[in-house]
């Protein structure tokens, strides 16, 4: 497609129309195997003289149209769709790295990416080496004969401070190692090829799906990296491989173009460890990654005006956000990020981490959930949750106190949408506010209801708080006024 433009990818790339039915939303694929023309179709395709679909667990037509749509968004050359973010992070290094090996992560990254490259990665005989993003020659100084990758967050959950993307690419390109990028939390944002990576994952459950329904991860091949030229660090893309009739990666795929990477990926790792994206999640994923550009520049407008209404609060340490940070860091949230600082926000509750656990337990509307990027609004205490495997020193280093809670804003109530924290825990629960009222941004508290609907006429709704039905006029323009009947009085909202 000869656009580059990510809203029309997004609807637009990798399908157009079903070839036997016409369909236009892309079909689900849900089987396990394909007819093979005749047997020379077959060799071919196990020989990698041609490319197509032989078994679901390496490649599938529906997850095909999920893998070409993001690498076009993303700029890269080819994708593979597979069953988890870990699954994800776990393949790009275990594609160019085995025992004896290492790679050297940034400090800043998710508490399960630490604990599977810590400790799980460690058993395979990997070694991660973990350096302070803070200073980028610390990649350099890490770096021996035997490191294969750097790897690291664009925008680090839960620190949020940008990763310095180009200046650690460009240590990487200098010495022959290729960087790796988590780009989960900044899809649209950031292009990390753009900056100098070499390779990119995403956890497609988080903001490519959108909608806390699928789980699934995607590795995202640049075809911007020379393997040949280091071909004495990569050897499992340079030496025959066993494990596939002795094919050399660099060589075989040559005619397909500069892929050696994602195809030896698929072949190979997906092929043995199984981790494989569903169908019908590539399904789910595709529908999430259709709003992708309209979610994100309103998870970004309504997470800014959270932050800064949290910054001002007198029951708040610290506001932990891109667009409020200053110095180093403020100037790498802004070469790397476009149309926004993400749908993060992260604070440091005053009284530590009794604080922060009671005020998850208080919330409301919030979600108390270890997820990112959903439609709803999500928190979560990364202290006693997502990074508990983590010691104290690694908790600091990772920017996750005992106070830290982290915040995921959703993209809805344009107008309203940080009420929620504002009548919540942090200033204590208002008597009489309605915990059961499924009325979109309604809110009661001890004098009078407010409650909006969509533009479709009049409707009824009952609030359990009130001894009164609500009767609420809510006709099509959007300023028009509603009235509410409260004990015999009627109140006004604009």
């Amino acid at each position: 497609m000869p656009t580059t433009h990510p809203e029309t990818l997004a609807l637009h790339a990798g399908h157009r129309a079903d070839p036997t039915t016409g369909s236009v939303a892309v079909p689900i694929h849900q089987t396990t195997s394909y007819q093979f023309r005749d047997t020379e179709h077959a060799g071919n395709l196990f020989a990698l003289a041609e490319l197509g679909n032989i078994y679901t667990r390496i490649m599938n037509p529906t997850v095909d149209v999920l893998e070409q749509r993001l690498a076009a968004i993303e700029g890269g050359v080819a994708a593979l769709g597979l069953s988890s973010g870990q699954s994800a992070s776990m393949f790009s290094i275990l594609n160019i790295a085995r025992a004896g090996d290492n790679f050297v992560c940034s400090t800043d990254i998710y508490g399960g990416t630490w604990n599977l490259f810590k400790n799980t990665m460690r058993d395979m005989g990997i070694e991660a080496r973990f350096v302070d993003p803070a200073d980028p020659e610390g990649f350099r100084t890490a770096t021996d004969d035997k490191t294969r990758a750097y790897y690291a967050e664009t925008l680090p959950n839960p620190k949020l401070q940008v990763f310095p993307i180009a200046e650690v690419a460009a240590i990487g390109r200098e010495l022959g190692v290729p960087l790796i990028m988590d780009n989960t939390a900044a899809p649209l944002l950031c292009r990390p090829f753009d900056h100098g990576a070499a390779i990119v994952m995403y956890s497609t459950t988080k903001y490519i799906g959108g909608h806390g329904t699928s789980i699934g991860g995607m590795l995202i091949d640049g075809g911007n990296f020379d393997w040949e030229a280091h071909a004495d660090r990569f050897p499992m893309l340079n030496e025959p491989d066993p494990s596939y009739h002795g094919a050399v990666w660099t060589e075989a795929v040559k005619p397909l173009g500069p892929i050696a990477y994602i195809i030896k990926a698929r072949v190979t790792l997906l092929r043995d460890i199984g981790a494989a994206m569903s169908p019908q999640n590539a399904f789910q994923f595709i529908q999430g990654l259709e709003t992708l550009p309209l979610r994100m520049e309103r998870h970004c407008e309504n997470a800014t005006k959270v932050s800064e209404f949290l910054n001002g609060h007198d029951k708040v340490e610290r506001v932990i956000y891109p667009g409020l940070m200053d110095g180093e860091a403020r100037k790498r949230a802004d070469a790397h990020l476009s149309g926004g600082y993400s749908g993060l926000v992260g604070m440091e509750v005053k009284g530590g981490l009794e604080a922060g656990k009671k005020f998850i337990d208080s919330l409301e509307l919030l979600y108390h959930v270890a997820n990112i990027g959903d439609a709803r609004s999500l928190a979560i205490h990364p202290a006693s949750t997502t990074h508990s495997q983590l010691d104290a020193e690694e908790l600091l280093q990772a920017g996750v106190t005992p106070g830290y809670v982290r915040l995921s804003d959703w993209h809805r109530a344009r107008r309203r949408h940080y009420r929620g924290y504002r009548s919540g825990p942090v200033q204590g629960l208002v008597p009489g506010r309605v915990q059961t009222c499924h009325v979109f941004a309604s809110r009661c508290e001890t004098r009078y209801c407010v409650a909006s609907v969509t533009a479709h006429g009049f409707s009824w709704h009952v609030c359990p708080a009130c001894p009164r039905r609500l009767k609420i006029s809510s006709p099509r323009h959007r300023h028009a006024r509603m009235w509410v009947m409260f004990r015999g009085q009627r109140k006004f909202s604009a």
